[in-house]
């Protein structure tokens, strides 16, 4: 399912210290959950962009980097609000997975039902 979005969206985290551009010319394509460990508790949906469609445009200095287990995976977040906005992607580090619910005038429970990725037994960790 995609959701119709503008060719260059922004994303906020919850205060606004943090501003993203994204290119997304298709919308909203794929967008997942996935059940691992960090990504469970934190519960977002998340949809994907290469690395050259994703610029931070304020607040670089509020993101904060969190990483775990294989430490392949960079998750991002906002040190004032404590919101995720980001991470470059363990399954592809070519990519950044985003927050949907950060993105302006995006609903995510406009999205339906999302499919669920199998984090806990992800092929980097066998």
């Amino acid at each position: 399912m995609s959701i119709n979005v503008k060719p260059v969206h922004k994303l906020v985290c919850h205060c606004g210290n943090v501003e993203i551009e994204l290119q997304l010319p298709n919308g909203i394509e794929n967008p997942r959950r996935c059940d691992c460990s960090f990504c469970r508790r934190r519960g977002a949906i998340a949809g994907s962009v290469t690395l050259d469609r994703l610029k931070v445009i304020k607040g670089q200095k509020h993101l904060k980097l969190y990483q775990f287990k294989t430490n392949t995976a960079e998750h991002y977040f906002c040190d004032t609000c404590g919101i995720y906005t980001h991470h470059r992607r363990r399954s592809n580090p070519h990519e950044y997975g985003y927050n949907v619910g950060c993105l302006e005038g995006v609903n995510p429970f406009d999205l339906g039902e999302v499919e669920t990725a199998d984090g806990v037994n992800h092929p980097s960790d066998n």
